[in-house]
């Protein structure tokens, strides 16, 4: 069904002309309550779904996926060792973290929430960096995390949407410069801001608050909602929506359902997502669901080793690399 057009609503920092959804798509109602999977538990994989990925790349997915473990493991440790809160628990959601962050682009900024750390270790953070406290380098583009339900979701929205304005900032000023008889460089491949969030986040007021501004502005934003892994277990009445990501569709956002554990999934929709951010197709929230006992380490390497990407000596290298990074934290944690 056509979208029909409104008059123009007020929205406090310009006008914008809001199309009057009344309904969606059954390809988009499907994709939003499906589950979206290239690469099965058993390490199998759709093959005509894989995306384009270089065995090298697929190796430092692998890897980013260790470290991700290794952290959340040092900091359970820490936790225990000194009877604080224990952070919440990454572990089962290292294909959702890892995936969706090696989609992007290096100039496009993350937002994370409680748990994704993993997300600074994929752009240079280190374990050690972590563990001492210190804060992610401005250069890596990934904000601080948010412990605090979903008020990282407003932020991004609003990176997102400062995102889209700098096209429009840059092409009136290459017009000034090119009417000025100067060169005028090249449009920058647009931007977008990625944000995570668990399934307890789509509760919170700003959820509401940041997909809302997120569809009637159209900004470039992803949110990728982890659903399950070691975070607390949800209230069984904290929601009776059918599934997280069809929540996306009232708000005029694409909503998308993939496996959780699944790193190619992750990575294939995360892509699409930035693809359709950058052309001006508008948000997405993707609804990764990690199943309890699954492990997306193992799935991987399975398929990996299947494919003769990663035998026995280059895992071995792979994790030997991990155990030394870890080794130095500890070391260093020992002298003080």
């Amino acid at each position: 069904m056509a979208a029909k057009e409104l008059p123009k609503i007020r929205a406090g920092m310009g006008d914008v002309a809001a199309p009057g959804i009344e309904t969606w798509s059954d390809d988009a109602y499907a994709r939003a309550t499906g589950l979206q999977a290239i690469l099965r538990p058993d390490g199998t994989v759709d093959r005509a779904a894989v995306p384009a990925l270089a065995p090298a790349a697929l190796r430092a997915c692998y890897q980013a996926m260790l470290r991700v473990r290794a952290l959340d493991e040092m900091l359970a440790a820490d936790a225990n060792d000194t009877g604080a809160d224990p952070a919440p628990s990454a572990r089962g959601c290292e294909a959702a973290i890892v995936g969706a962050v090696a989609a992007l682009a290096a100039d496009d900024v993350v937002v994370p929430g409680r748990r994704e750390q993993g997300a600074a270790l994929w752009r240079g953070h280190t374990i050690a960096a972590f563990r001492a406290g210190a804060a992610v380098p401005r250069a890596l583009g990934v904000l601080p995390g948010s412990a605090h339900g979903a008020t990282q979701l407003p932020h991004a929205t609003g990176i997102a949407w400062a995102m889209k304005l700098q096209p429009k900032a840059a092409e009136q000023s290459a017009e000034k410069t090119a009417a000025k008889g100067d060169s005028a460089a090249g449009p920058a491949e647009p931007k977008v801001a990625l944000a995570y969030l668990d399934r307890e986040g789509t509760s919170a007021e700003d959820f509401h608050a940041g997909l809302n501004f997120a569809g009637v502005f159209r900004v470039p934003a992803i949110f990728v909602c982890i659903d399950g892994g070691g975070a607390v277990a949800p209230s069984p009445v904290e929601s009776v929506s059918q599934t997280l990501a069809v929540k996306a569709l009232a708000y005029g956002v694409a909503g998308v359902r993939v496996d959780g554990g699944d790193l190619l999934a992750v990575f294939a929709a995360t892509q699409a997502a930035a693809a359709q951010a950058r052309r001006g197709g508008g948000p997405t929230l993707i609804e990764a669901v990690v199943g309890e006992k699954d492990d997306a380490l193992d799935r991987l390497r399975l398929w990996l080793a299947g494919e003769k990407i990663l035998d026995a000596a280059a895992e071995r290298t792979l994790r030997s690399e991990v155990e030394a990074e870890r080794s130095v934290v500890s070391a260093a944690r020992g002298r003080g």
